[in-house]
């Protein structure tokens, strides 16, 4: 479960922007995912529970997700369509000229804090 390491990586990176910017507490941040990105939302947001009451300024800090769609570009037709849907071959042309846009992010979007 690569997850925890993911956790404890943002937890790091958390610290460090509430260090940088004089923040008391860290209330919640909203992570994106790429629906292929090889995180499962479920895992990560458990792992945080039980990571997040680690640190002080994180104490009850929530984990916000949003899964962001998986698109792939088809070089032979120029179009894009839904990845986790098709798979690598177009179904708008057959052609296995593609390559994945987006869907493999893994970011954190916002922190809110005081």
């Amino acid at each position: 479960m690569h997850e925890l390491g993911i956790v404890f990586h943002i937890m790091d990176t958390l610290e460090e922007v509430a260090r940088e910017n004089q923040l008391e507490e860290i209330r919640s941040v909203t992570m994106e995912i790429g629906e292929v990105s090889s995180v499962i939302p479920d895992y990560l947001t458990d792992c945080w529970k039980w990571a997040v009451g680690k640190k002080p300024r994180l104490s009850g800090c929530e984990m916000k997700v949003e899964v962001l769609p998986a698109v792939t570009f088809c070089e032979a037709c120029g179009r894009e369509y839904g990845t986790v849907a098709h798979g690598r071959i177009c179904p708008l042309c057959g052609s296995e000229k593609t390559y994945l846009l987006r869907g493999n992010e893994l970011n954190i979007k916002e922190i809110e804090a005081i």
